[in-house]
């Protein structure tokens, strides 16, 4: 592993449950910061009502951590949007936000347009589809962008349990990120190879920060975030705390597919120019001390047609 990264993944790794929201409440009103949390949703009537109300009851109004708690609605056909208000977020309709742009499809629109509609200094992204919600994901996130001011940008990294139909597997989720995202930042941004869950949609940001990049369309926006932080901040402003587990419904290898299309497409919009990708592959193993990288050599190399190979030596066979 490249000892950049070794260093960061050291300095940059935080546990989720280092703070309290106490303590986090004093270091705010310290601050003077406020912060927004923000759910872009589509048909998720079954579970924004609780993730919101978990929300509201524990960081807003017994400790109040959170100043603004606002669903983005995408064009639900379920009663998503009567579900979020009745547990107490403020619901904008993306289509209502910046008609005069224009409309996109996609979570990335949602993402975007949110930051014209709240007014937190700090911004916390969480997905409306999470199963048994732990308001922790939200003080985990804040954590670090509360106690450093060097740090700009926070991912969560978890373990993904996958449902199966034998059960529940303690891991396997996130097949897009170890087929597509993780290959493709380990090949043309190594630097960022030590974000654990480069697809999260659990994170958080400085205000100033993430309305300095653009917001990709689609599910490419996560990883567009991650590569145009990186270039604007530098990755020594990127941090990712352990958030424990998530849950969350899984979706159709079709489905997956064109998830992962539009990542594809995020990152060849942003490939760096020149130059061989590397051929070091970083994964991560959950251990009882946290996460443990493990690196792997997954360069190829091409061999030249047989019919060259044998012009070149005068065509002999063996």
């Amino acid at each position: 592993m490249r000892a950049d990264v070794r260093r960061w993944l050291h300095d940059r790794t935080y546990p989720g449950n280092r703070w309290e929201p106490r303590a986090l409440l004093r270091a705010k009103h310290q601050q003077g910061t406020t912060v927004s949390v923000v759910l872009p949703a589509l048909d998720e009537e079954r579970t924004v009502g609780a993730i919101v109300t978990s929300i509201r009851r524990t960081l807003v109004e017994a400790c109040p951590l959170v100043d603004e708690l606002v669903v983005m609605d995408s064009g639900s056909c379920d009663r998503t949007a009567a579900v979020a208000g009745d547990a107490g977020a403020r619901v904008v309709h993306v289509d209502t936000v910046l008609p005069e742009h224009g409309g996109v499809p996609g979570k990335g629109e949602a993402l975007w347009k949110s930051l014209h509609v709240t007014s937190g200094d700090l911004l916390v992204f969480v997905d409306a589809d999470l199963v048994a919600f732990d308001p922790r994901f939200v003080v985990g996130l804040l954590g670090p962008l509360l106690t450093d001011p060097a740090v700009g940008y926070v991912k969560g990294l978890y373990d993904r349990p996958l449902t199966t139909t034998e059960g529940l597997v303690p891991s396997g989720g996130g097949r897009v990120t170890e087929l597509l995202a993780r290959p493709l930042l380990n090949a043309f941004w190594p630097e960022l190879s030590g974000f654990v869950q480069p697809l999260s949609g659990e994170y958080a940001g400085r205000r100033e920060l993430l309305e300095s990049v653009p917001f990709a369309s689609g599910y490419g926006v996560e990883f567009g975030l991650l590569v145009d932080l990186a270039r604007v901040a530098g990755v020594s402003a990127l941090a990712q705390a352990d958030l424990g587990t998530r849950q969350h419904s899984h979706q159709s290898d079709a489905a997956l597919g064109r998830m992962a299309g539009q990542i594809l497409q995020t990152a060849m919009a942003r490939r760096p120019g020149g130059g061989a990708p590397s051929p070091e592959l970083v994964q991560f193993l959950r251990t009882e001390d946290g996460v443990e990288a493990v690196s792997w050599d997954v360069g190829t190399r091409d061999r030249p047609p047989m019919r060259l190979l044998r012009a070149e030596r005068g065509g002999r066979r063996r």
